[in-house]
């Protein structure tokens, strides 16, 4: 059976830690942030962990088979 190509895109955007969690960055931070307030800021600036659903999808498109 030949080798599984990991998506490029997704292992841009997702990483795993030591502990197996897959950590992404927020949406939302690049503009319009003049509205936005500090607080809401400097929370959309710290990654967050993927769960659920969809980190079944992100550990198939990072080409970990569990």
């Amino acid at each position: 059976m030949p080798k599984l190509k990991s998506n490029r895109s997704a292992k841009k955007r997702f990483k795993v830690t030591g502990s197996g969690k897959i950590v992404r960055y927020r949406a939302a931070i690049s503009h319009y942030n003049r509205k936005k307030r500090g607080r809401r800021k400097r929370e959309l600036s710290k990654p967050a962990v993927v769960t659920g659903n969809d980190r079944q999808r992100v550990i198939r498109l990072l080409g970990k088979i569990k």
